[in-house]
């Protein structure tokens, strides 16, 4: 197995008599670039809070790296939620605090319990939270309150903390679905930059299957909480959204599709 493989082994989970989760099997290299799909409900969501171990599975392990993730408590799981990045569609941001503030509160799983609570962080840190703004075109906005900025730079702040983190893999739950498409786009260039110059495996839940060719080396499509496609942009036809959706939802501009792909060459799956 290569350094870095995030791989899931029949990982399941139940609530109650639902099964949001059935048994899937999936070997991710590192720096692979991977986008979820499926319609509301499909599983998506709770996949993504599966890998960080914000839910528990019912069955199945997690391993990255050799280490089985599902396994972890206590420290050693503080610090797989520090290694493994998450990215909500709400931003989670602590409005009242500076934009700089917020970014250097991804540092805290390094931090003790005193120093976390006084948000006492290093110049080296806050050097480090400088770059991470300035790398997101944020650098200007660094002491304002990050309730006063437009989502698109609230999810970029986000993005901008969870770098901040040192993370080996950073996951992305609908990070686009309340922005308008111009402040969508930004986001995705922003994450598709570090997964390249970073190297770091990027999973995201997307519901716009154009973003998802464009962006993406890799494509899972869940459906009733088992994966029903796993394979490249080119591979996603009409046909086979069709059986993913249930429905004629193609929306499929071969022109449109073509520049994307272009775009990124796809890593072999």
């Amino acid at each position: 197995m290569q350094p870095g493989t995030l791989t899931l082994t029949g990982l399941t989970r139940r609530f109650g008599g639902k099964t949001a989760v059935d048994n899937v099997s999936l070997t991710i290299p590192q720096g692979q670039f991977v986008a979820v799909i499926g319609r509301s409900g499909a599983g998506k969501s709770t996949l993504l809070r599966l890998i960080n171990r914000l839910t528990e599975p019912t069955e199945g392990e997690i391993r990255f790296d050799g280490r089985v993730v599902s396994a972890l408590r206590g420290r050693a799981l503080r610090q797989w939620r520090r290694d493994c990045a998450m990215i909500f569609q709400q931003f989670n941001l602590v409005e009242r605090l500076n934009v700089l503030t917020n970014v250097l509160i991804g540092r805290i799983a390094y931090h003790g319990p005193l120093s976390s609570l006084l948000l006492r962080f290093s110049d080296a840190e806050r050097a480090e939270a400088v770059r991470a703004l300035e790398r997101l075109d944020l650098l200007g906005q660094a002491l304002q309150r990050a309730g006063t900025l437009s989502g698109g730079q609230q999810q970029r702040v986000a993005i901008a903390k969870s770098l901040l983190q040192r993370p080996r893999v950073m996951l992305a739950d609908e990070p686009i679905a309340s922005l308008d498409p111009a402040n969508a786009s930004r986001v995705m260039d922003e994450l598709a930059r570090i997964n390249r110059q970073d190297g770091l495996t990027v999973l995201v839940n997307l519901h716009t299957l154009d973003t998802a060719r464009a962006y993406a080396d890799r494509i899972i499509a869940m459906r009733d909480g088992r994966v029903y496609f796993d394979g490249t942009p080119r591979q996603l036809t009409p046909d086979v959204v069709r059986d993913i959706y249930g429905i004629d939802n193609t929306r499929f501009d071969p022109a449109v599709t073509s520049t994307a792909l272009n775009r990124r060459a796809p890593v072999p799956v």
